[in-house]
């Protein structure tokens, strides 16, 4: 790993700071909503309108990466996201905030949400050399980065709540989207735009060349239904602190940061085993033993003890993330890169608002055990089809190679 590197140093950088503030607001605004209404069913939809513009715009922002460029893309959506947030908390202040308006500003803000996430991946081949193993571990340290977010931002995020209120964090978050604005436009020198020739193979070219893949394809349909089911945990988390820890904003920040803590030691981990284990094996294994933590949120236990079951769960994301960004980056050829990213990801979340709606219903009609007894159930269900995609695939790169050997 280059840390000499100054696009590498700066990406890192802007996604420490800018995830840290994301991950508050991510812990802030359904906790208000929560707060506010008393209903988890609005805290689903104010989730789902977040998810929903990726759904919809994922697909048709490849061609616009494609065309501007990662690093200009991820500019304009910092310089997008940061003044967005600063809506909430003026309407707030003005007396003007309705759930209307939550609805509407958090929808324009998941607009964002995928050609950045997708640019972000997307220079990573250019600062780390087209190699899977070097890909892979480049994004774990940029999954290390989000998992230090996920293990700061909560704990802020309730300190901010405690002492002023939500309203507060996202006037934090904003400003980091700033920083990260400057810093990426600044020090990144990566994220050039495709050439002119390649962007004319269509707005589906992703999507036809992750259905054409032997891999790929499988891979993406286990990953919507498992996305579907996965949702269900954010929302389950904030009903436990909610429910069993008495409103406790505090309690929140600490489960939450149980999330960053388990994947920043995944990340550790995942940096160095892909570099000598087979990335499909990896991910197949880390699948399976991920839901098995979450059935033991079923009984009331101290608020350590979550904490720590959910730090288990988190631990294994890296392992699969990372693993499996690596394949998908090295498979795909340079040009059609933006739109098949964009379209993972459209893919992958497609189920997601749907699934925080469920989840949300689900929590008004039954207790949060059973909850917690039903959602591992089915993400294990859906891991499995996940990891059996992954094995049979390996066998089968083992045997064409036996085959050309002998």
């Amino acid at each position: 790993m280059n840390w000499g590197n100054r696009s590498l140093l700066g990406l890192v950088t802007a996604e420490l700071v800018s995830l840290t503030g994301t991950a508050m607001t991510f812990v802030a605004l359904p906790w208000f909503v929560l707060v506010a209404t008393g209903s988890v069913a609005k805290m689903g939809w104010v989730l789902a309108a977040e998810m929903l513009p990726i759904a919809l715009f994922g697909i048709p922002s490849g061609a616009v990466i494609a065309r501007l460029g990662a690093k200009r893309t991820m500019v304009l959506s910092d310089a997008a996201r940061g003044p967005l947030l600063l809506v909430l908390p003026i309407l707030k202040w003005t007396g003007n905030l309705s759930f209307g308006a939550v609805l509407v500003t958090t929808f324009a803000i998941g607009c964002f949400a995928a050609p950045y996430f997708a640019s972000s991946r997307l220079i990573v081949p250019e600062v780390a050399g087209e190699d899977e193993q070097a890909v892979a571990s480049v994004n774990a340290v940029l999954s290390g980065a989000n998992q230090l977010t996920q293990l700061a931002g909560p704990v802020i995020a309730a300190v901010i709540i405690s002492l002023f209120s939500a309203s507060a964090v996202l006037v934090f978050d904003g400003c980091t989207y700033i920083f990260s604005f400057l810093v990426i436009l600044i020090v990144v020198r990566a994220g050039k735009r495709v050439e002119a020739a390649a962007q004319q193979k269509g707005v589906l070219a992703g999507v036809k060349f992750l259905l054409g893949d032997s891999l790929l394809g499988p891979i993406m349909i286990a990953a919507c239904a498992i996305n579907f089911v996965a949702q269900g945990i954010v929302l389950g988390v904030q009903a436990v602190a909610y429910f069993r820890y008495h409103e406790s904003a505090h309690v929140l920040g600490f489960l939450f940061a149980g999330f960053g803590v388990g994947a920043l030691l995944g990340a550790i981990v995942a940096q160095q085993v892909t570099q000598k284990v087979p990335l499909l094996k990896l991910a197949a294994v880390a699948i399976v033993a991920m839901p098995l933590p979450l059935f033991l949120l079923s009984p009331t236990t101290p608020w350590p003890a979550a904490t720590v079951i959910i730090a288990a769960f988190a631990f294994f994301t890296p392992l699969v993330n990372a693993p499996v960004i690596g394949i998908l980056t090295i498979r795909t050829p340079a040009e059609l890169r933006p739109k098949v990213m964009t379209a993972v990801m459209t893919i992958a979340t497609m189920a997601g608002p749907l699934g925080f709606l469920a989840a949300g219903y689900a929590l008004q009609h039954i207790a949060v055990g059973s909850f917690f007894i039903g959602l591992p159930a089915l993400l294990m269900l859906g891991s499995l089809a996940f990891a059996g995609v992954l094995l049979r695939h390996q066998r089968d790169d083992a045997g064409d190679l036996a085959v050309a050997s002998g």
